[in-house]
């Protein structure tokens, strides 16, 4: 049995000092081979309210960050969220980019009761390119050859694995070396996952597929994207759109594949927006 995954609280204290009420939780996922260090810029802006309603919970994914010495066999979506419901009780507000968008959609899908609502940045419910027999088309996303191209890479040298994906996260940025430079700082002041960990993460990227799924979510339902991503193409946006006719979605102009780096108060302004429109009465 995999053990409870660590996790940061922000700000530290859960209480409402006016109304002695836990504040809402909104917990947020990283990408792959990253870690939870990449939300510090955004957890200064969302927390710098004195009495903000939400509380923001960081957690590394299971071989990463804080947790790079937990391990799951195999290492699945399912594994991965059973561990999520296992460490954190309280249902909360689940936000992932990327990978972690995956990750939040199999928690709202497999553990509704413990997901209020959902956020996904920069993410997809399928990251490969392929046909789409659904209307006879191209299903926008990344080209395997890509793919097995960092499996490749991972097998002689893991942190320049990373690095060359940072690259790429930045890529169509219009300021890509402050964003590159300070997504770098951010991910590497942190443990790096082992290979073994990132082999089988990035599996996650080739075979998981929860298009069909997107349609049964219920929760209130966000997505967020960089109108440059070059990871998650926009043309993959409104095939989505069909998928979930009931979410929402906003698209930040001349961002990347991190939004919220790239465009970091813009993305806090639509989400804070988001957030007290859904759920400020379930903290009153």
């Amino acid at each position: 049995m995999a053990k409870n995954l660590a996790f940061t609280t922000t700000p530290s204290h859960t209480l409402r000092k006016d109304k002695g009420e836990h504040k809402v939780p909104v917990v947020l996922i990283h990408g792959w081979g990253l870690n939870s260090g990449v939300w510090q810029p955004l957890l200064e802006l969302l927390s710098a309210q004195d009495d903000t309603p939400f509380e923001y919970i960081t957690v590394d994914l299971p071989g990463f960050g804080q947790n790079s010495e937990l391990t799951l066999t195999p290492y699945s979506l399912g594994n991965i969220c059973e561990t999520l419901n296992k460490t954190l009780t309280r249902p909360a507000i689940y936000l992932g980019w990327s990978l972690g968008g995956l990750v939040a959609t199999h928690m709202a899908l497999h553990h509704p009761n413990k997901v209020l609502g959902l956020i996904t940045v920069a993410s997809s419910p399928y990251f490969v390119e392929e046909e789409y027999q659904q209307n006879n088309t191209i299903w926008p996303g990344i080209k395997s050859h890509v793919l097995t191209s960092f499996h490749q890479q991972l097998a002689q040298d893991t942190a320049k694995t990373i690095t060359g994906f940072l690259k790429i996260q930045a890529m169509g940025s219009p300021h890509i070396r402050q964003d590159l430079k300070l997504i770098t700082q951010l991910v590497m002041a942190h443990t790096l996952p082992n290979k073994k960990t990132l082999d089988e993460s990035l599996n996650l990227l080739s075979d998981s597929d929860l298009r069909i799924q997107l349609k049964t979510i219920k929760q209130p339902f966000l997505r967020l994207y960089g109108n440059n991503d070059s990871l998650v193409p926009k043309k993959v946006i409104k095939l989505i759109n069909d998928l979930a006719p009931k979410s929402e979605q906003h698209t930040f102009m001349q961002a990347s594949h991190a939004p919220f780096i790239s465009h970091l108060d813009d993305f806090h302004q639509v989400l804070k927006a988001w957030l007290v429109a859904h759920f400020l009465n379930s903290t009153s």
